[in-house]
């Protein structure tokens, strides 16, 4: 079998995203999360009733309910929410002590059923999105207090918390301020955040505005594009800085230089830097009065002719 290599100047297409929206109950996480494209609940939570406009649902009662899901199973779908990670990961953890009573004791994981866990819900949000989908991990919040701070955590058992933020794409929170819902992208000191495409922060429509009912479709085609367009952008980086590795030496006066100075400008200080040194090289002086290179004799004598 051959290595697939995705070389240096080829785009990573994101088409799959794992989204984590987290907050106090009552500010319509699940709610938003119907609002993502053609979207399938698992519902472990038993909470999807109160949505707003819900959509479609499967109630979890076990672990086994939801284990042989298939391609087939979701391939009307395009989103697979999980309502909440953390009864989902609850669930998880007692089929695995079903199935293997030396993975835990007294009725909780012990060390190997801890990573097994991890192991297998890594392993099982791999295939949804393998099935082409988006999953939308919803989270409780609690708080806890750090001396006079009070810090944001995941509503999650144990150590699986760091599992769901290190397998997530996107981390968002729901705030309020100002009056108004916002979901919050970026991480402070005291919340969890995660913001690959610098969106920041997304005010959220009222639950009764037209625009609701795609809200989450809508950011995260945001999402994916400012990814994709990221990745472009390296792409166009990475060859304009190649270009510059190899131009450069070619150019041996200041007309050259000079001609390069608007372009080198838009590609980026590194670029820049590139330019100064070859500029050097060439005993060329930047007049700072003429906004070019001018060379170092040149220099010299409009200083003599000014002292003069």
């Amino acid at each position: 079998m051959t290595l697939k290599i995705t070389h240096a100047d080829e785009v990573i297409e994101v088409k799959t995203l794992c989204l984590t929206i987290y907050s106090q109950p009552g500010l319509g996480k699940t709610s938003l999360a119907f609002t993502a494209s053609r979207p399938l609940m698992l519902d472990f939570d038993k909470g999807a009733y109160r949505a707003v406009d819900r959509k479609d649902v499967v109630q979890v009662n076990d672990w086994r309910d939801v284990a042989g899901i298939t391609a087939a199973d979701v391939a009307e779908f395009d989103t697979i929410i999980i309502d909440t990670v953390g009864k989902a990961l609850d669930f998880l953890a007692q089929d695995i002590l079903r199935s293997n009573s030396k993975l835990g004791y007294g009725g909780a994981l012990n060390q190997q059923g801890w990573g097994q866990l991890g192991v297998r819900f890594s392993a099982y949000l791999k295939m949804l999105r393998s099935f082409g989908k988006d999953v939308v991990l919803i989270s409780h919040m609690d708080e806890k207090s750090d001396g006079d701070t009070i810090k944001e955590r995941l509503k999650i058992s144990g150590g699986t918390k760091d599992l769901v933020l290190t397998d997530s794409d996107v981390i968002a929170r729901i705030s309020i301020y100002n009056k108004e819902r916002h979901l919050v992208f970026s991480p402070t000191e005291t919340s969890f955040g995660k913001d690959p495409a610098n969106l920041v922060d997304i005010g959220l429509p009222d639950a009764s505005a037209p625009e609701f009912s795609t809200c989450l479709e809508g950011i995260i085609a945001q999402v994916k594009d400012g990814l994709n367009a990221l990745s472009e952008a390296q792409i166009a980086r990475k060859s304009e800085v190649e270009w510059f590795n190899t131009t450069l030496p070619q150019v041996n006066d200041a007309k050259g230089i000079n001609a390069l100075l608007s372009r080198a400008k838009k590609a980026g200080r590194d670029v820049q830097m590139l330019l100064v040194a070859r500029a050097k090289e060439l005993q060329l002086e930047f007049d700072a009065d003429a906004k070019e290179y001018v060379y170092l004799e040149e220099t010299d004598e409009d200083q003599k002719d000014q002292a003069a």
